[in-house]
């Protein structure tokens, strides 16, 4: 008989089923080979597909956590490891913080007895930059300012004039993949400062795979700085208005960036293979 594995669908960034990004989340004894990582992320074919297991005791992390899209691994994935740290917290399998270990260094989540879940990452360094050309063509607008996202990331962030031109974007999907190492994060003003979130955006990945995400994690590391500095508060929500969207609250500090979310499980049964 195949052996199985117990395979979750968690809905992050939101508190409602069939909204915020879904990730598939997989607790495992240890990391199998590669391939089987790729194709079990290839099969969920959802943004991503987050793999953890248990650290020995004593040691920097609790436990190892990996990333796949259903083309590639990646180094960085903030609604995954929500999902992750969500799925520890609802079956006990840890309480309290969790330091995970993963490609972009120890990043620590903690589970809130409100239902959220606080992640410390990497704060984005942002580099003004050339808009690549092609690029506005691609994305469908033209931005007021690009900029550099770093290593960890490897998108281009890019200033639009107002929010509506951020919900109206029809990006050319394939051509846009030809214009960052990632993707291409689109962020403008909310047009309404009380409207519950101070920034929108929308971020596309295809060079990855994934023609655009549903509420990215890791983006908002760039975006909060972005934001802060435009804004004067380290404290802001932002909203990604993708077809199913989401809430990520953000707080800059310094060199980290704290993102705050929920999470739901919609999804639980067994995976065979």
């Amino acid at each position: 008989m195949p052996t199985s594995h117990r395979i979750r669908i968690v809905d992050a960034f939101t508190d409602r089923p069939f909204t915020g990004n879904p990730a598939g989340v997989l607790l495992l004894d240890a990391f199998p080979d590669d391939a089987w990582l790729q194709n079990v992320a290839k099969e969920v074919n959802h943004a991503e597909t987050a793999f953890a297991h248990r650290l020995p005791a004593g040691g920097d992390a609790d436990w190892a956590l990996r990333w796949f899209t259903p083309a590639t691994e990646v180094d960085l994935c903030g609604h995954a490891t929500l999902a992750t740290a969500h799925v520890l917290q609802a079956t006990g399998a840890a309480e309290g913080p969790v330091r995970f270990a993963t490609r972009s260094g120890v990043l620590t989540t903690t589970a809130h007895p409100d239902g959220t879940v606080a992640m410390d990452f990497p704060t984005a360094p942002l580099t003004p930059a050339e808009l690549p050309d092609g690029a506005a063509e691609a994305l469908g607008a033209e931005p007021l300012a690009a900029y550099d996202t770093g290593a960890n990331l490897g998108d281009l962030l890019v200033e639009l004039a107002d929010e509506k031109t951020v919900r109206a974007l029809t990006p050319d999907h394939k051509a846009l993949a030809h214009h960052s190492k990632r993707g291409i994060i689109a962020t403008a003003p909310a047009e309404d400062p009380a409207g519950g979130y101070d920034f929108v955006s929308r971020c596309f990945f295809p060079r990855v795979g994934i023609d655009e995400d549903p509420v990215t994690g890791s983006a908002h590391t760039a975006l909060a700085p972005f934001w802060s500095q435009r804004l004067g508060r380290a404290q802001l929500t932002g909203l990604q208005a993708s077809p199913r969207s989401g809430l990520v609250r953000t707080e800059l500090r310094g060199d980290r960036t704290l993102l705050t979310g929920r999470a739901v499980t919609v999804i639980e049964g067994d995976l065979y293979g």
